[in-house]
């Protein structure tokens, strides 16, 4: 059976390291953040060394519209999302 994980803020840090262990646990991943070179990088590490495939989002966590867009245009494969790590970091002026 498929298991997918979806992994918000998985650029750098825990994002990135949660998604290492749920490919390394042989989940499926929708990684998300905003800086699309970091994502495709961690796509292509997780792609040489685990048997999964991995679906890049590359939107602002604080943008209610582009999330929308891209979770609506998921496809039927990528629908049932198993387990949600909601990491993305949201720094407001202290």
């Amino acid at each position: 059976m498929k298991k997918i994980a979806m992994v918000t803020g998985a650029t750098s840090g825990i994002g990135k390291a949660t998604a290492l262990k749920l490919a390394e646990n042989h989940f499926d991943l929708i990684i998300t953040g905003r800086r699309k070179k970091y994502l495709d990088s961690l796509k292509d590490q997780i792609l040489k060394k685990y048997s999964v495939q991995v679906l890049v989002l590359n939107f602002d966590v604080r943008n209610r519209e582009e999330v929308n867009q891209a979770i609506h245009n998921l496809t039927e494969d990528w629908e049932k999302i198993n387990i949600l790590v909601n990491n993305a970091g949201l720094a407001v002026g202290l």
